[in-house]
């Protein structure tokens, strides 16, 4: 019997026809799931001409059928299974043959399934769109502990709630990023991660493009923007403005969420597909800025495109960072880098120009006393200037100031920021001595006039627009408290200075006789007197002028109080004894005649005290025509 139950095998094995070789139960398994495979994927099969197969042809199979779709998509890595057994445990080549001839038909449907889900859903695929789905579904749990139960109840809840509230296209979205993900998960996973790159990228890139022009962003060459007229740039840079925060923060950022997203299953591939969807367009956006700062027509006006441009980036520059972190994406955060330096060189560049255009200017001063159009051009220039303090400190934090005056330290060292948190003391220096720049050339200016008492009005009514200016813009911050102390004192003193020397002869007049008794004919002398020199202060000083209401007002009635009260003491004691002796008619004037002929005061026109008044500022090759404040587009 043992004989028998062995020799039985070995003698059929030698006398039947069967093949040399058995298949083995693993084999057969393997054979079947890719013959269940193979069912599965033939039905997408975009080649196959039969009348079963036409429809699936063009039908859409994740948007149509998404049961089938995942079952096509569980049936491609049964097959890369299937063919991975059959490489290291089978030699039977037809099968492996089969498996490959069955994944080819399937990438090439993926590949479809693709192009049409990305081409199909751009407005569901929207930067915007995809940057808020992400952020609305951030994951809170992970910052939690596991033991806090009672808090990761409330968080369900929250999120839960959350949930319901997720809009329609949130919805959609989240459905075709989750859709894109898992053909890319399985193309890559079956060794075709190019084809699908390439089809991404094509279509991906192609939105970022089309999303840029419609922004207004152009690639320009340095040829070009140097052949502009300033007009054409400088809307252009306006464009760039108003376009480069929802590129960076909307566009970019929705690129590399959905990227990152899409192809989350390797780390290389994210970041060559986002590098090639979004470095040309980023190089381009970043290079405009600093063919604005090459730009050879740079005049004092262009200030504050520059600085507009400069700021942009800047605030930006964190976000710059975390998009661009590829190593294959420093490119773009070096050409932003470039920018930002080639524009704080030419802000620095006009802020010198700026500053010796003030020192050489030429115009006289005004006849009337009034506010110099100079004054007007550099306080509003620098009000300017103090909206850009954050910019502006970065900028000139490693531009030491180079001060050649005889004054001392002390007096443009001065400006003490209010609080802490204000910007640099670079910031409030620079500006500082900017202003005294001015005042320096306002004392020349008031050298030339004749009248000593109209230079020290100039002087007033100068250094009260400066302080006045201060007052009313982001300079009172940078300034400080005790720098617009001081100067206020110098306007007071410079008005006391005016009234001592412009009333000089009535004021003197009060003083030496008001205490002595004087004879009729002493009296009578003393009203002629009187008369005429008030008359020679009126007449000279009827076309003089104080722009500022509140100042012209203090002034008026410091010196009604001087004038008129000391008037009023000799009027009221000489005026009947003038009268009983015959000669009335030297008392000229009542005290109230003279509150209205100093009420009528300080009203002069002139054109300086108008906005419309043109000005120009100019030195070497910069110059600035104004309707006294600089040229912003703001």
């Amino acid at each position: 019997m043992r004989t028998g139950f062995f020799s039985s095998p070995i003698h059929s094995s030698t006398t039947s026809n069967s093949p040399s070789r058995h298949t083995t139960f693993s084999e057969t398994l393997m054979e079947e799931t890719i013959n269940d495979a193979g069912a599965v994927i033939k039905r997408w099969d975009l080649d196959v001409s039969s009348s079963s197969s036409s429809y699936n042809r063009v039908a859409n199979l994740f948007r149509d059928y998404r049961d089938e779709a995942h079952q096509f998509l569980d049936a491609v890595n049964k097959l890369q299974h299937g063919m991975h057994f059959v490489i290291k445990e089978s030699s039977r080549s037809e099968l492996l043959i089969q498996a490959q001839n069955l994944m080819q038909i399937a990438m090439k449907r993926l590949q479809k399934e693709m192009y049409t889900i990305l081409s199909g859903n751009r407005y569901f695929l929207d930067s915007e769109t995809v940057s808020n789905s992400r952020s609305s579904r951030a994951s809170t749990r992970s910052s939690v502990s596991d033991e806090d139960d009672e808090i990761n109840e409330i968080i369900d809840a929250e999120v839960s709630v959350s949930s319901t509230r997720v809009s329609e296209i949130d919805k959609v979205s989240e459905r075709v990023m989750a859709d894109l993900k898992a053909i890319a998960d399985c193309m890559i996973g079956a060794g075709y991660g190019a084809e699908c790159v390439k089809i991404y990228k094509l279509n991906r890139k192609s939105v970022v493009d089309e999303t840029l022009y419609y922004l207004g962003v152009e690639k320009l060459t340095l040829s070009q923007v140097q052949k502009m007229d300033w007009s054409l740039l400088e809307q252009k840079t306006k464009n760039w403005l108003s376009a480069v925060k929802i590129t960076v923060s909307t566009l970019f950022q929705g690129e590399k969420i959905l990227c990152d997203h899409v192809f989350s299953a390797s780390d290389s591939i994210r970041e060559t597909c986002f590098s090639e969807i979004a470095k040309e367009s980023a190089l381009t956006l970043f290079a405009f800025p600093e063919m604005v700062a090459k730009y050879k027509k740079l005049s004092l006006e262009k200030m504050f495109s520059v600085l507009d441009l400069y700021n942009s980036i800047s605030e930006l520059w964190d976000e710059i960072e975390l998009i661009f972190s590829f190593n294959s994406l420093t490119v773009v955060k070096s050409q932003a880098v470039t920018s930002l330096v080639k524009l704080g060189e030419a802000a620095r560049f006009m802020l010198s120009e700026f500053e010796s255009a003030i020192q050489k200017d030429s115009s006289k001063a005004v006849a009337c006393g009034g506010v110099h159009p100079l004054t007007r051009y550099v306080m509003n220039y620098l009000v300017f200037l103090g909206d850009y303090s954050g910019a502006f400190s970065e900028i000139i934090v490693d531009w030491p100031l180079s001060i050649q005056s005889p004054l001392p330290e002390s007096y443009f060292l001065s400006p003490t920021p209010d609080d802490y948190d204000s910007p640099s003391s670079a910031v409030s220096v620079r500006l500082a001595w900017l202003v005294l720049v001015l005042l320096c050339k306002l004392d020349g200016k008031a050298q030339h006039y004749k009248d000593v008492s109209l230079s020290y009005l100039f002087l007033a009514n100068n250094l009260n627009y400066v302080v006045s200016k201060v007052k009313k813009s982001n300079l009172k911050l940078l300034l400080g408290s005790d720098w617009l102390l001081n100067h206020d004192a110098k306007v007071k003193q410079y008005i006391s200075n005016y009234e001592r020397m412009g009333w000089s002869k009535v004021l003197t007049s009060f003083l030496e006789n008001s205490t002595a008794e004087m004879s009729p004919p002493e009296a009578r002398d003393w009203f002629v007197t009187f008369n005429s020199d008030f008359e020679e202060a009126y007449r000279t000083q009827s076309s003089w002028v104080i722009p500022d209401p509140k100042l012209r007002d203090g002034v008026k009635i410091s010196l009604a109080k001087k004038v008129i009260s000391g008037y009023r003491t000799f009027y009221e004691k000489y005026r009947e004894i003038l009268r009983s002796g015959g000669v009335k008619s030297v008392v000229r004037f009542a005290p109230d005649d003279l509150q209205n002929y100093l009420s009528d005061l300080f009203h002069g026109t002139g054109s300086s005290e108008h906005g419309t008044t043109s000005y120009s500022l100019s030195h070497s090759s910069s110059s600035v025509s104004t309707s006294s404040s600089p040229s912003h587009g703001r």
